[in-house]
């Protein structure tokens, strides 16, 4: 029997490895830049509660156990606006990039669908798509989504760009959504790390957005960046119950189900602030220190405005910006990662220790 491929494309991440032993040759060592890996500690209150859950001998709940959906419900309704979710209408993921990956499939997506994502966007929705064989189509303008749409994700704040989308642009895209009869997603994972304002980016799931109907409407969320839960693999999606259940009867049958430890740690980190906030002041204050060295040795800053990334430009090819950052020990992805239209960008993260940015200043001023 001949298997048709799934045709999908090289993992973009090892054209930069040769850029990545260059940088290792400078005499003072590589700092990574590119990747949005947390470095800080797990605070020690979420260690704890994997800790005291070690004794997890019996299979766990692919739904969650009922008190992580009720944090989960609570932590909407406290940080996000979002109120009004039942128990139902929420559901722990292993991660948010599996999710992200196979939501397409788990939704019956396939041959002659259309899954959009943003212009300048994550490779994984892309490839979601390809696994379930549907087609990909990059687009922020819901006049260009076609008839034959099922899925658009929606990311605010973007990666790599952070870009954040306002409710009165959400609401047009959820309007858009409904009309072809697809589900539309929010990929918000960064949205507590947010530089211009002092409350959360808007959710999806706000109801000015949704008008109070969250119908087909879905907001996936990720522990990683805002509680350092990288290592724990630790998300969750809430909105329309009617999908939510279709998820967990696709969840059940393949066996996605986040680790009893991870869930009782999962439940500590949604009802504490306060990591949170030291967290963010963290990377707000190596955002301020990097960035003003980013614009003094002559980029520009583009978007930016939440998330733990730069999105900059010199004027000049991206991949020729990469090779001057390596021979100066710093490694950034090029912007051609994440969309054909912006062949000038790099990505520079903000996931390094502060004494890696402060050696990542003091390059930078000598950068010709």
């Amino acid at each position: 029997m001949t298997r048709s491929p799934l045709s999908l494309p090289d993992f973009p991440w090892d054209a930069l490895v040769p850029f990545g032993a260059r940088a290792r040759l400078h005499p003072g060592g590589i700092i990574d830049l590119s990747v949005g890996s947390p470095v800080d500690p797990t605070p020690a209150l979420i260690r704890d509660a994997i800790t005291a859950a070690t004794d997890a001998h019996a299979y766990p709940q692919v739904a969650g156990t009922p008190a992580l959906r009720e944090a989960i419900v609570e932590w909407y309704a406290r940080r996000r606006g979002v109120h009004g979710l039942d128990t139902a209408d929420v559901l722990p993921s292993i991660g948010s990039k599996e999710l992200i990956a196979w939501l397409p499939l788990m939704l019956g997506i396939g041959e002659g669908d259309v899954v959009v994502h943003p212009s300048v966007a994550y490779p994984t929705y892309a490839i979601g798509a390809a696994l379930a064989k549907a087609t990909a189509l990059a687009s922020d303008d819901p006049a260009e989504w076609p008839q034959n749409t099922r899925l658009v994700w929606i990311n605010s704040p973007g990666n790599p760009d952070g870009r954040v989308l306002d409710v009165e642009t959400m609401r047009a895209m959820v309007a858009r959504a409904r009309e072809l009869g697809a589900v539309i997603a929010g990929d918000e994972c960064y949205a507590e790390l947010n530089w211009a304002a002092d409350e959360p980016t808007p959710s999806v799931l706000d109801p000015r957005v949704v008008g109070g109907d969250r119908t087909s409407v879905l907001s996936v969320y990720s522990l990683s960046k805002q509680s350092n839960l990288a290592g724990y693999r630790a998300g969750f999606v809430a909105g329309d119950g009617a999908l939510i259940a279709e998820l967990l009867g696709v969840r059940k049958h393949a066996g996605l189900i986040p680790p009893a430890p991870v869930q009782a740690a999962m439940i500590v980190a949604l009802g504490d602030e306060t990591h949170v906030d030291v967290q963010r002041e963290l990377y707000r204050s190596r955002r301020d220190r990097l960035k003003a060295a980013v614009e003094a040795a002559g980029f520009t800053v583009d978007h930016s405005e939440a998330g733990l990334y730069l999105w900059a430009t010199r004027g000049q090819d991206a991949w020729q910006t990469v090779a001057d950052l390596a021979d100066i020990g710093l490694l950034v992805v090029p912007g051609t990662f994440y969309t054909d239209g912006a062949p000038q960008h790099v990505r520079i993260a903000l996931t390094v220790s502060d004494d890696d940015i402060d050696t990542a200043v003091e390059r930078l001023a000598g950068l010709a």
